[in-house]
């Protein structure tokens, strides 16, 4: 049988959401809390692979597992057992065929800056002390719907084997001291969002243009876009998949 678990972490105590051979993964914990439990060992896999440092408010992987268990109490002992800084929200058994990473529809990712300094946030957004221009990086974000391949925002000797992408959403908020970049799509490359971001606070500066966005998209170059932004202001916040995966117990 297979199961979906939903989950949230706090991404600063790991190196990432994959398991490591030298470092502690959100992935080998949440395995080794499974096998515990179930008292079997259990493989997972995660619909993404956040980096080092990255949050995630909602994330979900599959499991495989013969061993009867009630969902709920499963949820509870997990919840008992893990680290404060992993968090399970629901168990339940989907089709067996369905796949946590190649049936996710979409992925939507959120960047946290801070423009005024705030000892409760340090760790969980960006501190940036220069005014941006928020019209000017709206504007950069319809330009990003207009293109595919983002090559020039992965980073280089990656093993995929397209850098097409199709981004849904994109757009920044602002809310007193806090900026929210928001941004939806089917797939991302490696550290992609980390490099808009820093692509837009360049935009907002002013050291870049909007329409420069297309010069730096279609050159294909990692070193064409700007700077890739601290890792504690990123969270994965919403996985979406089709509604018939479930099987109703």
């Amino acid at each position: 049988m297979r199961f979906f678990i939903e989950l949230s972490y706090n991404g600063k105590a790991y190196h990432g959401w994959q398991n490591q051979p030298n470092a502690i993964s959100v992935q080998e914990v949440l395995e080794k809390a499974l096998s515990t439990i179930l008292k079997s060992e259990i493989s997972i896999m995660g619909a993404g692979r956040t980096d080092a440092g990255v949050h995630a408010s909602q994330m979900f992987a599959h499991f495989d597992c013969d061993t009867k268990f009630n969902s709920k109490d499963l949820v509870y002992k997990l919840n008992s057992f893990l680290p404060k800084d992993i968090a399970v929200r629901s168990v339940f058994e989907v089709k067996p065929e369905i796949h946590a990473r190649f049936y996710a529809v979409s992925r939507t990712y959120n960047y946290k800056i801070s423009t005024a300094k705030n000892v409760f946030d340090y760790d969980y957004s960006y501190l940036v002390h220069l005014p941006l221009d928020i019209a000017s990086m709206n504007e950069a974000c319809k330009i990003l719907l207009a293109y595919k391949d983002f090559q020039c925002f992965s980073k280089t000797n990656t093993d995929v084997k397209t850098y097409n992408c199709d981004i849904m959403e994109a757009f920044w908020t602002k809310d007193k001291d806090e900026l929210m970049f928001t941004i939806k799509a089917d797939r991302f490359l490696r550290n992609m969002v980390r490099a808009i971001v820093g692509t837009m606070i360049n935009i907002g500066m002013g050291k870049l243009k909007p329409h420069d966005l297309h010069q730096i998209i279609a050159s294909k170059k990692r070193s064409e876009a700007g700077f890739s932004v601290p890792a504690q202001g990123l969270y994965l916040v919403n996985i979406v998949y089709p509604e018939d995966i479930r099987i109703e117990n």
